[in-house]
């Protein structure tokens, strides 16, 4: 598709969605057994939830933008008032597994485990049925994609084989999706931990790499989706920066923030009528 031909709603020239892996605890006890006793490591994945989480929404009601939250759903489980008040907000809140345990580390048992107890967290917490799926630590296997079609979901948003909405393919199936990068999202930047250290970038950074790929992807009409961790980018010194990225690009007209599953239901027909 030439880079010319991506429409976006109302005459829109870019279209921007903020999205965040609400992972808490999950993101650890995923890792395995021992960390249920590091109480220090899973009391950083809870401020996700508890403190951050009611930050970031203060500031999308602010600037009365949805976003998209990727839910595990032990997270559901562990945090359901943090779910309630994303929808309260009129978020979208997507699939992101149960234990947030890495597909390509797992069994296919598992696999299909961690969408169905997922899917069951979730509705138990009151959130419609999820359209949309991220992987954990951005791995899809064959067996996670054959799951995604089999349950039906409309959009993936794991894959880096474009930088705008395309149809990820395998074994002749295909999933629409909505591409992501390390480079657009927070954790390696400032993901750190006692096991394996990290880089605690500095967090003006993020503001002028975000805000030159949002001015590419204006140029060519594209799509850009940040990715984010409420306990990362919620720290103060960081969220400073998100917010003033938020602010930035609210200026420049012409700009559409659409949660994933608003994007996906105006990029299908396009991409179909494309190919």
């Amino acid at each position: 598709m030439d880079l010319q031909e991506f429409s976006w709603p109302e005459g829109h020239a870019v279209a921007v969605s903020l999205t965040f892996d609400l992972d808490a605890e999950a993101g650890w006890l995923g890792e395995g057994e021992q960390y249920a006793r590091r109480l220090t490591t899973l009391s950083e994945g809870r401020y996700g939830a508890v403190r951050a989480t009611p930050r970031i929404l203060a500031m999308l009601a602010r600037h009365n933008i949805r976003a998209t939250f990727f839910v595990p759903g032990t997270t559901a489980h562990r945090h359901p008032g943090a779910i309630e008040s994303i929808l309260a907000a009129g978020h979208e809140i997507a699939h992101h597994g149960h234990l947030h345990l890495r597909s390509d580390k797992v069994t296919a048992e598992e696999q299909r485990a961690e969408i169905e107890l997922g899917l069951e967290a979730l509705a138990k917490a009151g959130a419609p049925v999820p359209t949309g799926y991220r992987s954990s630590s951005w791995e899809l296997t064959p067996e996670t994609f054959r799951l995604l079609v089999e349950y039906g979901f409309d959009y993936d948003s794991s894959c880096m084989g474009d930088d705008r909405p395309y149809f990820e393919t395998f074994e002749g199936q295909q999933l629409l999706e909505l591409p992501v990068h390390w480079s657009l999202d927070d954790w390696p930047r400032f993901g750190w931990n006692i096991d394996t250290g990290g880089n605690v970038g500095a967090p003006a950074e993020l503001f002028s790499s975000w805000s030159d790929e949002y001015s590419l992807a204006r140029r060519e009409r594209g799509h850009v989706t940040y990715t984010m961790h409420p306990e990362v980018i919620g720290r103060g010194q960081r969220f400073i920066h998100l917010e003033r990225l938020v602010e930035h690009l609210m200026e420049q007209p012409g700009t559409w923030f659409a949660p994933l599953a608003d994007v996906a239901r105006h990029a299908r027909p396009i991409l179909d009528a494309g190919r």
